[in-house]
C-alpha cells in the first residue's frame, strides 16, 4: 500500500506519519509539503533514510508536479492534511487560504481522477460549523449540522469539502472527510495557543489572551486524532463525513491557568499566571465549539484514549524535553534545514 500524505511536515500530518509507519510496516508514504512557515523538515529527520518514506518538496497547486508524483508512485490513498490554518493569518490575507485550500484541493482529486486511487481523504475542521452559544451546553456539532463559517479560513475549508463531495457525486470518486476538534501534542507549531503559553512562559514573556479568555474548544491530543483517521481510511463509508472530538471542553483561559500551574509544580516558573496579558478579541471570534462524535465511535469502534489531563501533561513534558526543536523555530533555522538535506543532491 502506498499512501500520500499532503502537509506532512506540519503539525498533525507529521504526527499521522510516524503514526502509519508504525502501525503499518508494509506501508509506504509519500509526503508532499510546500515547507511554508508551518512546514518543519525536521520534525521528520527520523525517517529520512527510510526506503519506505519519501519526501517531496511541492505545492499541491502545481497541477503538473502533482500529476508527475503520481504517475511516478501510482498511490492507493491519499490523505489531504495540506492547508492553511492559522485564522488570524486568514484575516489578514484570504487570498492564499483560498488558493491552497480550494484550488490545491482540486488539483489533488482531479489527480485521484486522472490516475485513478482506492481513497481520497480530506482533512476539515469543526471551524466549518461555526460556533455554539455558551448558554447551551447540551449542543454539539454533528455531521449534520448546518455549515455556518465565520473566517476566511474556516470558508476556504468549508469549500473544499463541498468540493469533495460533489467529486464523489460527479465522478463517483472514493471521498471521506473528517472534520476535528482543536488539536494539541508534539510537534505543534509554537503560534499556536498551548505551545505559544508554553514557550512564552518558559521565557517570561507576556501570556496574551484574546478578550476575557472565555471562549471554549472541544480539545483532542493529536495521537487519537491519527487512529481516527487511520479507521477511515480503511473501512470508513465512502462519501461520508466523521466527525472526531475529544470530550475535552475547556475556555482558553483555564488551559492558560493550567499550563502555568503545572510549570510551576515542575519549577520551571515562579507564579506563571502574573503573565497572562489580555489582548484585544479576534474579529468574528467563535466562542464554543463541541464535537459530538458518536457516528465515528458507533460505526468504526472509535473513542479518544488519552484524557486532557493526562495529555496536558505529556505535552508539557515534550515541549521541557524537546527545546532545540521549537528554539530552532523560533530563530528561523528551522527554514533551512531542507537546503541542508537536499542542497548538494
Amino acid at each position: 500500500m502506498t499512501i500520500i500524505v499532503t502537509g506532512g511536515a506540519g503539525f498533525i500530518g507529521s504526527n499521522f506519519i510516524f503514526h502509519m509507519m508504525e502501525a503499518h510496516p508494509d506501508y509506504r508514504i509519500i509526503c508532499i509539503d510546500k515547507l511554508t512557515y508551518a512546514g518543519n523538515l525536521s520534525t521528520l529527520a527520523p525517517l529520512m533514510n527510510s526506503s519506505r518514506f519519501r519526501f517531496v518538496k511541492e505545492d499541491i497547486c502545481n497541477r503538473e508536479a502533482v500529476y508527475d508524483l503520481f504517475q511516478q508512485e501510482h498511490p492507493d490513498i491519499v490523505v489531504n492534511f495540506a492547508a492553511e490554518s492559522h485564522v488570524d493569518r486568514s484575516i489578514e490575507n484570504p487570498e492564499i487560504f483560498l488558493q491552497t485550500n480550494i484550488i490545491g484541493t482540486s488539483v489533488l482529486m482531479d489527480a485521484c481522477r486522472k490516475y485513478g486511487i482506492t481513497r481520497y481523504h480530506q482533512v476539515s475542521t469543526d471551524e466549518v460549523y461555526g460556533d455554539l452559544p455558551l448558554d447551551r451546553p447540551d449542543l454539539f456539532f454533528t455531521e449534520e449540522t448546518p455549515i455556518h463559517t465565520s473566517s476566511p479560513y474556516s470558508s476556504s475549508k468549508a469549500a473544499a469539502d463541498l468540493l469533495a463531495m460533489a467529486y464523489r457525486r460527479t465522478y463517483e470518486l472514493p471521498v471521506t472527510i473528517s472534520r476535528c476538534s482543536n488539536n494539541y501534542g508534539p510537534y505543534h507549531f509554537p503560534e499556536k495557543l498551548i505551545p505559544l503559553m508554553i514557550i512564552n512562559a518558559l521565557n517570561g514573556k507576556p501570556l496574551p489572551v484574546y478578550g476575557e479568555g472565555l471562549n471554549v474548544r472541544d480539545w483532542l491530543y493529536v495521537e487519537d486524532h491519527c487512529k481516527a483517521i487511520d479507521l477511515v481510511i480503511h473501512n470508513g463509508r465512502v462519501g461520508e463525513v466523521y466527525n472526531i472530538g475529544g470530550h475535552n471542553e475547556m475556555k482558553n483561559i483555564d488551559i492558560v491557568r493550567l499550563i502555568c500551574q503545572e510549570l510551576d509544580r515542575l519549577g520551571k516558573t515562579d507564579n506563571a499566571e502574573r503573565l497572562i496579558t489580555h489582548v484585544t478579541d479576534r474579529k468574528g471570534h467563535d466562542m464554543r465549539y463541541a464535537i459530538d462524535p458518536t457516528k465515528i465511535h458507533s460505526e468504526l469502534g472509535w473513542l479518544p484514549e488519552t484524557k486532557f489531563a493526562d495529555g496536558i501533561k505529556k505535552t508539557i513534558r515534550w515541549y521541557l524535553e524537546n527545546e532545540e526543536w521549537w528554539d530552532n523555530i523560533i530563530r528561523g533555522e528551522y527554514q533551512t534545514y531542507y537546503e541542508r538535506m537536499y542542497g548538494n543532491r
